[in-house]
């Protein structure tokens, strides 16, 4: 199969191939990132802090629906990177076209069951009655995007998986410019407020979403999109949901672990839950850098295993892992010391900032711990094992956390005792991940043979 601009994953040297496959990735979700705080700083300075409020009240649920479109992504990745591997391109077409249809058909029903449940779910997370107007507005408009963010994330997932991490950087980076000018205008001139900044998160979901379908139509060989081709292959659509559903479950009950934080959170007065979303923004900036390399993960390991290279698996963990664990322990110390800087960006109130610090620090030296559960998570995902890394994490982050919030924190009832569990959800969850992704290499005989079903 001929490939186009990819980076070789099966030979060469990985440290240098992963860094190259990684680095697009990173910008990406930079850049990403990036925008979407540029839509927290513009509603923040030009609409006022109840507004930035509002628009921090709904990060839980918006991680949320965009969990489970990355999830279904992370499936799609994992899935076309093995028979690419494996060098199989009729199961390489039939799971490009399969996945566009599940995909889009996963962002529909978010649409729809998101329109009818936002107000009674932030009613529910205790969002103040202050904000919860604004909040409300914000999440409708943002949820007609979750089609086109579907999209994206299909044609993002089989452009990594093949080695073109280029492209998506080139389509997020025109999304993202337009993305911005649309803030400028909507809350700025026309004085939309959160309305604004969600409209424009919509236009440029929905153009990052044709430039890649674009991009996925004029392509040659197995992994091409082409309409005539679009239907539900039996066997590609078990193999996708066997890997998405748990994925995209991951997501979800992450996010609803979160949704009890946040709840913690709001029981407090609104300037703590205005400082805690400015610091958040940290949090994300992170996450998405060390993620590309997650993703490296994923590919490479799931390339080889198609492939039937047994070393090259294990080689790729230990490399993704270091570079995650860099990233995470630079970018922790450098918000730890430019804490205040980064919070003006996003709140001028010296109370909200203050607030926003005691998270903030606390966070900056736990990321790196993330490391170590995540890439395993990854590492799984890629031997196409994802039920039982999704039931380690529900375990650890979401029961641990629940458990976590009603002992500790309601013991101590302070912002500290809260934001502590992150780093202890995370040492647990990694010790059983690890111990997982370990014992299923182990497994894997040295002439590996991938089932079709």
């Amino acid at each position: 199969m001929k490939q186009e601009k990819q980076i070789d994953m099966v030979g060469g040297n990985l440290w240098r191939n992963i860094f190259r496959y990684s680095l697009p990735l990173m910008f990406s979700n930079v850049l990403q990132v990036v925008f979407n705080i540029s839509d927290i700083a513009v509603v923040g300075t030009f609409s006022g802090e109840s507004a930035l409020g509002s628009v921090g009240s709904t990060t839980i649920l918006v991680t949320l629906l965009t969990g489970i479109l990355l999830g279904m992504g992370g499936g799609v990745n994992a899935e076309v990177a093995l028979w690419v591997g494996a060098e199989d391109d009729r199961r390489v077409s039939n799971t490009v076209h399969t996945s566009f249809l599940l995909c889009l058909l996963t962002g529909l029903l978010l649409l729809a069951a998101g329109l009818l449940s936002v107000r009674g779910i932030l009613v529910c997370m205790h969002t103040k009655e202050e904000l919860l107007g604004g909040a409300v507005t914000y999440l409708r408009i943002y949820l007609l995007g979750c089609p086109a963010l579907a999209l994206y994330n299909f044609g993002n997932g089989i452009l990594s998986a093949i080695g073109d991490t280029r492209r998506p950087l080139i389509y997020l980076s025109i999304a993202g410019v337009v993305n911005v000018a649309l803030n400028l205008l909507f809350v700025i001139v026309f004085q939309l407020s959160v309305a604004g900044v969600a409209l424009a998160s919509v236009i440029s979901q929905y153009l990052s979403a044709v430039l890649v379908l674009r991009s996925l139509c004029r392509s040659k060989g197995a992994y091409a999109l082409r309409l005539k081709d679009i239907r539900l292959h039996p066997t590609a659509v078990r193999r996708m949901l066997r890997i998405g559903i748990p994925s995209a479950l991951q997501y979800v009950m992450f996010a609803v672990a979160n949704l009890f934080i946040q709840a913690a959170v709001n029981y407090f007065q609104p300037v703590v839950v205005e400082g805690n979303s400015a610091a958040a923004n940290a949090d994300t900036l992170t996450y998405d850098v060390m993620a590309a390399f997650y993703t490296a993960c994923t590919s490479f390991i799931a390339q080889n295993y198609g492939a039937g290279n047994r070393r090259r698996i294990m080689q790729t963990y230990g490399i993704t892992l270091l570079y995650a664990l860099a990233a995470g322990a630079f970018l922790g110390g450098a918000f730890f010391l430019l804490h205040r800087p980064f919070l003006h960006l996003f709140a001028q109130s010296e109370e909200v900032i203050g607030y926003g610090v005691i998270r903030l620090k606390i966070m900056a030296c736990s990321y790196w711990i993330s490391a170590f559960m995540d890439n395993a998570t990854a590492a799984a995902r890629g031997l196409g094992k994802t039920v039982v890394p999704t039931i380690i994490v529900v375990m650890g982050t979401v029961v641990f956390r629940i458990i976590w919030i009603y002992t500790v924190f309601a013991y101590f009832h302070t912002l500290d005792s809260l934001y502590l569990l992150y780093a202890c959800a995370w040492i647990l969850t990694a010790a059983a991940g690890n111990f997982y992704f370990f014992r299923q290499y182990r497994k894997l005989p040295e002439n590996i043979h991938v089932p079709a079903v």
